[in-house]
């Protein structure tokens, strides 16, 4: 290690804590030197590197070229984490709650945002999910989860205050267990001697689902676009049907009662030609020619309900990439 790094580290262990809040942010290699060192910058400073480098025009590029058929997500998406983002001292954490049928994207946009949020994407240090069926199999267990959940979520965001905290599966989630998280999602400026306003939380899962497919099928019927469905024709369904839905983790949820999540964000089913849109970018991403007869007949082996219109699939986009090596 350069004589330089390891006298800047002990600069940075000897000074006294009142002249550590006025130094800035050292480089990058430096800051790699101390977890603890680290820890302590990002409690007393503004802004907190932590591999942190939000690319927004990026994020709104990416979602615009890669996601299809859900204008709605991609809208309140970048309004939201434009603003979270650009706003130095946020009074409250952010939270998103994704919702819609499998295939629709919601993980898919999650990594997305990952990709341009860290320089690691979703294997940043900073960035954490959970999964129910892995981190919390045994409903037996929950009072112990609910510690080691809070305990988890202090410790990482006293190391850094911009993590992000990823809940996949919500629908597999024991109920109850979410709101240990309920301390850190509020507007409290400091908790259990930690500032959480920076951190990001989002909630995946397909409560609501069905909720969203009818409002998305009532404008089909009523001979309205897509287009045309604002999030305040599904926000506030999605919110109630999680909340009375005792298969979801969200099921009579304080965390929901309270207001707590910002954007309850609805994914809409996708419809043939939005599913052709996804075979066309798994073609171009393996560097596959663009042969009309293989999208088509990709399309044309999935499912699509209603069964007498057949105009939205059933899986989404999330079988393309087998029924494409099926095809080929």
């Amino acid at each position: 290690m350069a004589t330089g790094a390891w006298g800047l580290r002990l600069l940075y262990l000897w000074l006294p804590l009142t002249l550590i809040i006025i130094i800035p942010a050292p480089a990058a290699a430096a800051w790699e030197l101390s977890r603890p060192l680290r820890a302590v910058y990002c409690q007393l400073s503004h802004s907190c590197p932590c591999a942190f480098q939000p690319r927004l025009d990026d994020v709104e590029l990416d979602l615009y070229r890669h996601v299809f058929g859900q204008h709605l997500a991609r809208e309140v998406i970048i309004s939201a984490i434009r603003r979270f983002t650009e706003d130095s001292t946020p009074m409250k954490p952010l939270v998103l709650s994704f919702h819609g049928w499998s295939g629709t994207g919601k993980s898919y946009v999650t990594s997305l945002l990952m990709r341009n949020l860290y320089r690691e994407g979703m294997k940043s240090s900073y960035v954490h999910q959970f999964i129910p069926t892995l981190h919390f199999p045994h409903a037996c267990q929950i009072h112990t989860y609910k510690e080691q959940l809070k305990t988890w979520i202090s410790g990482n965001l006293s190391d850094c205050s911009r993590s992000v905290f990823i809940f996949d599966e919500m629908d597999k989630m024991h109920p109850g267990l979410i709101d240990a998280i309920k301390p850190f999602l509020g507007d409290t400026h400091v908790m259990f001697g930690t500032d959480y306003r920076k951190a990001m939380f989002i909630f995946i899962g397909n409560a609501g689902g069905e909720l969203i497919n009818q409002v998305v099928l009532d404008f089909w019927k009523n001979g309205k676009d897509r287009e045309e469905i604002q999030l305040e024709d599904l926000e506030s369904n999605i919110s109630r049907a999680v909340f009375n839905n005792r298969n979801s983790g969200f099921w009579n949820a304080d965390i929901i009662n309270e207001k707590l999540v910002d954007y309850f964000v609805p994914f809409l089913p996708l419809k043939r030609n939005h599913v052709k849109e996804c075979v066309r970018s798994e073609m171009l991403s393996r560097e596959i020619k663009l042969q009309a007869e293989i999208i088509t007949d990709v399309v044309n082996s999935m499912n699509f309900f209603p069964e007498d219109k057949k105009l939205f699939s059933q899986t989404g986009c999330k079988t393309v990439s087998a029924r494409l090596d099926f095809s080929l």
